[in-house]
């Protein structure tokens, strides 16, 4: 017996009712028939795939979704052509279905370009020390997948209301009408366009990347997340500093980890001329050597300028990222200040006052 025979016999069971009810009746269950073979087929999948790898596991998450619909698709176009419904009611699925079709598609196109995000950046790592290149690469898929997904967004929502005669008629209308409306609406949508503009310049010519530090209207912190419209930078303590994207191709900024996230920490002490400055060196280079937070290549002790009280020692150390780099600079400041404390306190900056004796104070040879 084939599926069509089971559903005339299934429907001559409500020849007591109108044909509508029989109609409706077997809708609803070749839906839910539908949605019950989709989860034996989910759980069958998953059950095959458990010893195979997280990611992918992954891709029967995101492939649920458009699967489940084409299934309900499938089955209600089946029911449709077989119930006895006609006319309105039947034109009225018919172009439900035709909606629901052209979702599907626009559904799995988005789908495809999750899955085929995720496997460009299989390759790449981020949780590493040296990560240049894969957020590099990462902020390129970023930027360009959200600026793809709004357009297959528009063309799905073009294509599904084109179906409705009355729509396609309005639109028709306001072309007709004149530039007006057109200049009107590219008016009011001139700060997204710009904005997703500036997003496809920021993926091609990447002056930041996720993860980049950056100082931003005075503050530091991190590129957390790049969408179509804006940049989300974490500031140090925690907080959120939301950057629009035509900022970072109008104004100028700094950013820290352009080329590489090696950086040099500089620390200023301002001491005595009296300070012997070789065991300040050689502390120095103890310090940072004992130090996991050194990158084993940058450190040196200079006098930069010599002022009328005190002279600036500046120290210079090398760190693998932006953090390490903060922190070494508070480690080599405390521990050379308390080295200072111990070794040579004479040497923080102080005061001097010359006192004369009383019988010298009339002598005029003295300033």
């Amino acid at each position: 017996m084939t599926l069509t025979d089971a559903a005339n016999t299934f429907l001559s069971w409500f020849d007591w009712a109108p044909l509508w009810v029989g109609g409706l009746i077997l809708i609803a269950l070749a839906l839910g028939l539908a949605l019950a073979a989709h989860d034996l087929l989910v759980r069958a999948v998953r059950r095959g795939l458990r010893r195979r790898s997280e990611f992918t596991r992954s891709l029967v998450v995101r492939t649920r979704g458009p699967s489940r619909l084409a299934l309900l698709i499938l089955a209600l176009s089946w029911a449709v052509r077989v119930s006895p419904i006609a006319g309105r009611e039947a034109a009225f699925i018919q172009h439900g279905l035709l909606v629901g079709f052209i979702v599907l598609v626009g559904w799995v196109v988005m789908t495809a370009l999750d899955i085929g995000a995720a496997l460009y950046m299989r390759r790449y790592r981020v949780d590493v020390s040296d990560n240049l290149l894969a957020r590099k690469h990462l902020t390129q898929v970023r930027i360009l997948r959200r600026a793809l997904a709004i357009l297959v967004i528009l063309l799905t929502v073009g294509a599904a209301l084109m179906t409705v005669p009355s729509v396609r008629q309005i639109g028709v209308s306001l072309l007709a009408a004149g530039g007006a409306a057109g200049i009107i609406v590219g008016l009011a949508l001139q700060p997204v366009l710009a904005n997703v503009m500036a997003g496809v310049q920021i993926a091609l010519t990447q002056p930041i990347r996720i993860d980049d530090a950056l100082i931003v209207e005075g503050e530091w912190g991190v590129v957390e997340e790049i969408t179509s419209a804006y940049v989300v930078i974490r500031i140090w303590d925690k907080r959120r500093l939301i950057v629009p994207l035509k900022y970072f191709l109008e104004k100028p900024f700094q950013n820290w980890t352009r080329t590489t996230s090696d950086l040099i920490g500089v620390v200023l002490l301002y001491l005595d001329y009296a300070t012997p400055l070789e065991p300040l060196r050689t502390r120095l280079r103890e310090i940072v050597e004992a130090s996991p937070l050194w990158d084993r290549e940058v450190v040196a002790l200079q006098v930069t300028d010599a002022r009328e009280r005190t002279m600036e020692v500046r120290c210079l150390v090398g760190a693998r990222s932006a953090g390490d780099a903060f922190d070494l600079r508070c480690e080599v400041r405390e521990k050379l200040i308390a080295f200072l404390q111990e070794k040579y306190p004479h040497a923080l900056p102080r005061d001097r006052i010359e006192l004369f004796p009383p019988e010298d104070a009339d002598d005029p040879a003295r300033p």
